[in-house]
């Protein structure tokens, strides 16, 4: 994923920018386009603070000035009410590429009316991951609907991503959720081959910056890195709902 933090872009954007005479929206994109010619821009739009407009890229935000000069890799922070105006459009966007993935190609827990979903990249092989599955009742009887994504640490051909593929290769739905419980209890299951999403699983989670399993987005988007046990994790998104 691209990531834009050099101070050598920040002078290149300032040479372009005295060129372009446009309105900020295509100021930004001509100046950051001029250095990235493959920049993929999701959004651009004004930003809590005037004078800033916010760039998404992926599930990258950055603040940049109308003219398209200035560029500013951080979380903007309201002192005043304590309150991280960054987040909220992270989040947003996390929740987009989640959902964009749709459930048919993920391996889903609980029912469809339940009150939360949560979407879980998880490992074959990660220890809290097997933690969180051997408690996949307790989430789903605290209303928590578990939807898995793939993100084998270890990287394609390994064992984990093997068993990944093994598992949404087993059949139909019900047959992935067995082969999965079946896999994270370390039973061996049999090892097929077909076409499978794990890939593009990882990619996204490459996107969103995971660094470990299991990685928990919750229904707004927020991002949850590591287990979380069920009641605790149904609080949490019982308070995030209320507020």
């Amino acid at each position: 994923m691209l990531r834009i933090r050099s101070l050598a872009l920040a002078a290149s954007l300032g040479c372009l920018a005295g060129a372009v005479q446009a309105g900020p929206e295509q100021n930004i994109r001509a100046a950051l386009e001029a250095v990235a010619p493959d920049i993929a821009i999701s959004d651009i739009r004004p930003a809590p603070v005037d004078g800033l407009y916010e760039v998404l890229i992926g599930s990258e935000l950055m603040y940049m000035t109308p003219d398209g000069r200035y560029f500013i890799d951080g979380r903007i922070v309201d002192l005043k009410t304590r309150t991280d105006l960054t987040e909220p459009r992270l989040a947003e966007a996390r929740k987009g590429l989640v959902e964009a993935v749709g459930e048919e190609a993920m391996v889903v827990f609980g029912p469809a009316d339940a009150k939360h979903t949560v979407t879980v990249f998880t490992d074959i092989e990660c220890g809290y991951c097997r933690k969180l599955h051997s408690q996949i009742d307790d989430y789903v009887a605290n209303d928590i609907r578990v939807r898995y994504l793939f993100f084998p640490r270890a990287g394609e051909g390994s064992e984990a991503y093997r068993e990944a593929v093994a598992v949404w290769c087993a059949g139909d739905a019900a047959a992935r959720r067995e082969a999965m419980t079946a896999a994270k209890q370390g039973q061996p299951i049999e090892m097929r081959n077909c076409d499978n999403p794990v890939a593009e699983h990882m990619a996204l989670g490459r996107e969103l910056g995971l660094r470990g399993t299991p990685a928990i987005v919750t229904d707004d988007g927020t991002l949850i890195p590591g287990y979380v046990d069920p009641k605790r994790l149904a609080l949490e998104l019982d308070e995030a709902a209320g507020s």
